[in-house]
């Protein structure tokens, strides 16, 4: 059963994971946006992305970065951002208002050159979805909540051999949780599926 902690009690009155319970910008994200299934090219491209670039940050940091990344990085735009050179590169690293690390800029331009081979062999679309895990199951707690998963490592696994960067284990289950791959909001909060 959730503990205190694991689940908050919003002002509007609903049950939500307690990680939520932080700011406006946590609860709409967790209300309309976390855990739900995210389908194509362009929205798989810029989640993997920002997941690269929250890695050592909090999330709300990029949350609240997610227009400025949307402008510098073409709308997450794989064919655009693909074609990214040095004067872009040293545009995006003067940029303030995302954040500026060369290891996940140039990962970002990497990562799209690799979606665009994909194109050939099914899609990221279905890379991404291949590795659902057939048996999870909702935290009891947000104690029970993993780091990564046997799926986290394959997929990272299979996006590396396609010529991705910055996409670790961990990295790729925050990815997995936020485009609805597996529901990992905490049994009680009223968003969870399962």
């Amino acid at each position: 059963m959730a503990e205190r902690g694991d689940l908050a009690i919003g002002p509007d009155g609903m049950a939500r994971c307690g990680w939520a319970d932080g700011s406006d910008d946590y609860r709409t994200y967790h209300d309309t946006e976390w855990g739900v299934p995210v389908r194509g090219e362009r929205a798989l491209y810029e989640r993997i992305t920002l997941e690269a670039f929250q890695s050592g940050l909090a999330w709300i940091t990029i949350l609240r970065k997610r227009p400025a990344f949307r402008a510098a990085f073409a709308d997450f735009d794989a064919e655009v951002v693909a074609s990214y050179g040095p004067d872009d590169v040293a545009r995006l690293m003067q940029d303030a208002a995302i954040v500026r690390n060369r290891r996940k800029i140039d990962a970002a331009i990497t990562n799209a050159q690799a979606v665009l081979r994909l194109r050939e062999a099914g899609g990221l679309d279905e890379l991404v979805w291949s590795h659902v895990p057939v048996d999870h199951r909702r935290p009891a707690s947000l104690g029970d909540t993993p780091a990564q998963t046997p799926e986290s490592v394959a997929l990272a696994k299979a996006l590396k051999k396609a010529g991705f960067a910055h996409v670790g284990p961990t990295t790729m289950y925050a990815a997995m949780q936020a485009c609805g791959l597996v529901d990992d909001h905490v049994v009680g909060c009223f968003r969870g599926t399962s």
